[in-house]
């Protein structure tokens, strides 16, 4: 038996948003973590201290390492394309996190990076990877239901209390709510309609005084196929969305009295969101105890699924609607209702893997690429038109959408068979 090729890897950027994807790295056995970069001096101390990978100040430095093979580009929103396009034209093939960039011009000059080089693209990290997603639209696919024809999302979190550097508070440099989570909505709504938005309009909100940006939207999307979706996202952390199911609770990043406190430390000004931060980033004395509040751990059993984000979502097709479960979907149709269980074996982190399977079986072994830059273009000129239309009060036509590949149904879940993908619950 021969053993499966190993693809060395490295993170560029380990903050927050990184060091929650870092157990996923752990479980891929195909994957080699041999490098990471990062400005700040205790995370690459910290990193180090946790794996034995070379920690780099600069992309530049860890683009001359001969070990690595990809790289995942979590640095700033405004960093995105430029150090995509950095590590194509070093040889290296990337993962870039949402958004895929600040503009459509910087999308289309990674793509055009992509093809320049014949280096692999995946437009990674939003939640439409996930199992659960995946799994309703195999659903969808198989007709059983009919044709979809509505996605609604709801997302209720605290989001905008949860701690921030400049580059975060500032939407010329990609901060803010909707550049940062809408991805996650639009992604998933795209897989689940079908990939095609017509227009969109929508509206940005932001009302908190001590955040200068938006930590509400909502917009509705119409798709070439006729099918609608909502997407809303109130980030002020009063109501919390776990509420909207039987097994939830009043926890997100925060509980109820740390989100009072909180708010109370930035309306005096007294809070030091720096040190907030550093405590949650890799090694900090808040890591683990906050990411696992948020299913982010390295328990196999996992815990129950709440809303988060990108929220409770209701996908109703002409026969039936689905919903998420604690831990899994349930189908609505003629014949009642059931559960499929979705319970990944190795836990949340197993969930988090499929971008990074994407990503080495396009390189090892010549597999198609699902979510390409072009894919990501598209759900980067929503967002866009989100922003626009709130701006402008206008209805915003797409013109860089393209659809879901249709092999995508029969990519596998969890690596595992089909038929291990899924198991019915009476």
């Amino acid at each position: 038996m021969t053993s499966k090729k190993t693809l060395g890897i490295a993170m560029v950027g380990i903050g927050v948003g990184g060091t929650e994807m870092l157990p996923a790295f752990e479980q891929m056995e195909e994957l080699d973590l041999v490098a990471g970069a990062d400005l700040n001096p205790t995370t690459r101390e910290r990193f180090t201290a946790r794996y034995e990978a070379v920690a780099y100040e600069t992309i530049e430095e860890l683009c001359e390492d001969k070990n690595v093979d990809a790289v995942w580009i979590s640095t700033p929103n405004r960093f995105h394309a430029p150090h995509t396009i950095y590590a194509l034209e070093h040889g290296k093939h990337v993962v870039v996190e949402k958004p895929m960039a600040l503009s459509l011009e910087e999308a289309q000059a990674m793509i055009d990076a992509a093809k320049r080089t014949g280096n692999i693209l995946v437009a990674g990290h939003t939640r439409s990877f996930i199992p659960p997603f995946r799994k309703m639209y195999n659903i969808i696919q198989s007709g059983e239901l009919g044709a979809v024809r509505s996605v609604n999302f709801f997302a209720y979190t605290d989001w905008l209390l949860r701690p921030r550097v400049a580059e975060e508070l500032d939407m010329a440099q990609g901060g803010g709510l909707v550049y940062r989570q809408g991805p996650h909505q639009i992604d998933t709504v795209r897989l689940l309609a079908g990939g095609m938005i017509k227009n969109v309009r929508g509206v940005v909100g932001q009302w908190m005084p001590e955040r200068p940006i938006p930590g509400y939207y909502s917009a509705m999307f119409e798709f070439e196929n006729g099918a609608f979706s909502t997407i809303v996202h109130n980030s002020h952390g009063y109501f919390m969305g776990a509420a909207l199911v039987p097994w939830g609770h009043d926890k997100q990043r925060y509980d109820e009295p740390e989100r009072i406190m909180v708010r109370d430390g930035m309306i005096t000004g007294s809070r030091d969101e720096e040190a907030d931060k550093q405590a949650i980033r890799i090694g900090g004395e808040r890591e683990v105890e906050i990411f696992k509040r948020e299913g982010v751990n390295r328990d196999p059993a996992g815990e129950p699924w709440v809303p988060g984000e990108p929220g409770f979502v209701v996908v109703s097709c002409e026969r039936g609607d689905i919903t998420r479960t604690a831990y899994g979907i349930m189908i609505y149709d003629n014949k009642g209702h059931h559960e499929i269980e979705l319970k990944a074996p190795g836990g949340w982190a197993m969930n988090r893997r499929a971008e990074l399977q994407e990503l080495y079986d396009a390189v090892v072994h010549g597999a198609p690429v699902y979510h390409t830059p072009e894919w990501g273009m598209a759900t980067l000129e929503a967002t866009l038109g989100v922003i626009e239309s709130a701006k402008t009060g206008k209805l915003i036509d797409m013109h860089h959408q393209v659809p879901v590949s249709p092999d995508y149904g029969d990519a596998k879940i969890f690596d595992l068979p089909p038929a291990e993908a899924g198991v019915l619950v009476s």
